[in-house]
């Protein structure tokens, strides 16, 4: 259907990307790469340097506020020179939109998770939450996150859809050696990726490492990821468990680092307490890496039966699954190989596919 579709793009150009800025990045690129009539008005607060945004089909905004630029410069932007809809996929709606909207919802972890947060962002988290609770149409990442707007929040079930995010291309062909190399990482290790943060449950990750590596001398787990609020107590559990030196504390590390982090490891390990989708988990799966992945949220719906399903409260079944990994070759490439095959269902253009059908509802 033809339309004007107004896109929120400021977190599509973050120079430091997580999920939520990459699903922004990508989904736009998919979006701008659909066939159709579609046309596109792109809001960004800075000047984009991916050309790609200045495709034919989208024009390009650049809306210069220094503060509160969601209210008072996009929305404002919307009510001057309205879109026929607008769309929000990785922040929030403005408090004034004269249009249709459709946001996305990644997730509603804040809920169970208040230690993470200061008091002021939770407060800001929840109020943007319920804030695009209010879209007409909202779009979450997986039926677990659709499942919690529902029952946490009364979204209507006829408003919400999922579109599953997509994966990255599968690489064959990749350096571990050379990632290696960069990050001081010995041949046999661990990983995990994502923001070190409580949610993420690595305290229980380092002692069912602690175990493993009583055992294997020559494994190390490494932990790349920004330092989240409470990181700096993991430094001291490291210590506190002898493991100064086994495990390695990467940073946030470049998305063009990350297929060969992934291809070097024994295995991928996600014990998260709650995810709203789990893009590593997809990585991992397209970059040849064994999975190992918490059996809540959205992780098994991600995972399937392409890797091993771990209650993230039980540590002794964490550190069985990393040994059965160490210790099996013939699991590991069966892993890897039901991994490919999963992650080949999970495309940017399938998900984007999904999103027009949403943003057409709302034309209509």
């Amino acid at each position: 259907m033809a339309g004007l579709i107004g896109i929120d793009a400021s977190r599509a150009i973050r120079p430091i990307q997580t999920g939520t800025e990459r699903y922004s990045a990508e989904l736009i690129r998919a979006l701008l790469a659909r066939p159709g009539d579609r046309r596109f008005r792109l809001y960004f607060d800075r000047s984009p340097r991916d050309r790609l945004y200045f495709d034919g089909r989208a024009e390009c905004r650049v809306i210069s506020v220094p503060r509160v630029w969601t209210h008072l410069g996009l929305g404002l932007e919307v009510a001057r020179r309205r879109p026929d809809t607008l769309f929000v996929p990785s922040h929030v709606l403005p408090i004034f939109c004269p249009v249709p909207s459709v946001a996305t919802i990644h997730d509603v972890g804040y809920l169970w998770h208040r230690e993470a947060y200061s008091p002021l962002a939770w407060l800001l988290l929840h109020l943007g939450t319920r804030r695009n609770c209010r879209a007409d149409r909202v779009i979450a990442d997986s039926q677990a996150t659709a499942r919690d707007l529902m029952r946490h929040f009364g979204v209507a079930s006829e408003k919400i859809r999922v579109a599953h995010l997509g994966g990255p291309p599968l690489a064959l062909d990749v350096d571990a050696a050379s990632a290696r190399a960069t990050y001081r990482l010995p041949e046999r290790y661990f990983l995990f990726v994502g923001t070190l943060q409580p949610r993420k449950n690595l305290p229980r990750l380092l002692r069912a490492f602690a175990e493993v590596a009583e055992s294997d001398a020559t494994v190390a787990l490494a932990l790349a990821g920004p330092a989240g609020r409470g990181a700096p107590s993991l430094q001291r559990l490291i210590s506190a468990l002898n493991l100064d030196g086994r495990v390695h504390l990467l940073g946030y590390v470049p998305v063009g680092d990350l297929p060969g982090l992934f291809a070097g490891a024994i295995g991928f390990v996600f014990p998260s307490l709650y995810e709203g989708f789990g893009m590593p988990a997809l990585e991992a799966m397209a970059w040849g890496t064994p999975v190992i992945a918490a059996t809540t949220g959205s992780l098994p719906e991600v995972v399937g039966d392409a890797g091993l399903l771990v209650d993230p409260y039980d540590t002794s079944g964490l550190k069985q699954a990393m040994e059965r990994l160490l210790e099996d070759s013939g699991l590991r490439e069966r892993s890897i190989v039901a991994g490919r095959a999963r992650v080949a269902s999970f495309t940017w253009d399938r998900c984007a596919e999904k999103v027009e059908a949403v943003l057409d509802e709302v034309l209509a």
